[in-house]
């Protein structure tokens, strides 16, 4: 299927330069065809991500800061399942949709946990810039169980309720009952990114 959208050189330029903190762009009135199709144009542009919600499309640009937030978090919530004896399997930022609900979205980083499962039980989000599509809603089309996002050093995790009431924001994670995500938040610092994985690991061990 051929796609042709009007977007803006201006827009296009800001989204292929990886330099850039991170850029956005929304379109309207986008069919599910066309999301698709476009899937499929960016799927060897591994910084931008497409998130979509009943006919509004954004794409944005990650950014070099982003990705080392999102790489750092992912692999302090693996260390802590292995000493832990959790069974985590990642699932990455793999594309997620569903033509029914009209959505679709890659996370930063998503698990499962003690098996496989078409739709991760925990989704990672990273902020760095605030606005654009309210990506609870996505999840919540999706049946996503928990969502976690990172803003401004903060951790702030949500249950999802059911598809109709949505999501609730809560202390602990079901699938990791015992972390705390507040000491978490301590060990995100990609600047010292051995430091904070070595330290945060004989945390858990102690």
């Amino acid at each position: 299927m051929k796609v042709t959208l009007d977007i803006a050189t201006s827009d296009l330029e800001k989204l292929l330069n990886p330099m850039m903190r991170e850029n956005r762009i929304s379109l309207n009135n986008i069919s599910w065809d066309e999301y698709e199709g476009l899937l499929g144009i960016f799927k060897d542009k591994p910084l931008l991500r497409l998130s979509y919600l009943q006919g509004n499309l954004e794409i944005m640009t990650n950014s070099p800061e982003h990705e080392m937030i999102k790489t750092l978090m992912g692999r302090l919530i693996e260390i802590y399942a292995l000493e832990k004896g959790i069974n985590l399997y990642g699932c990455g930022s793999a594309t997620y949709k569903t033509e029914a609900k009209v959505r679709g979205l890659e996370p930063d980083e998503s698990y499962c946990f003690g098996s496989r499962k078409e739709i991760p039980d925990l989704a990672i989000e990273v902020i760095i810039t605030s606005g654009g599509i309210d990506k609870l809603k996505i999840y919540q089309g999706l049946n996503v169980p928990e969502v976690v996002f990172w803003q401004e050093g903060k951790l702030t995790l949500y249950r999802l309720i059911n598809e109709i009431e949505g999501y609730q924001k809560v202390e602990q994670s079901k699938f990791l009952p015992e972390l705390n995500f507040e000491r978490l938040e301590q060990y995100i610092n990609p600047a010292e990114e051995p430091k904070m994985v070595a330290q945060y690991r004989q945390l858990i061990k102690d």
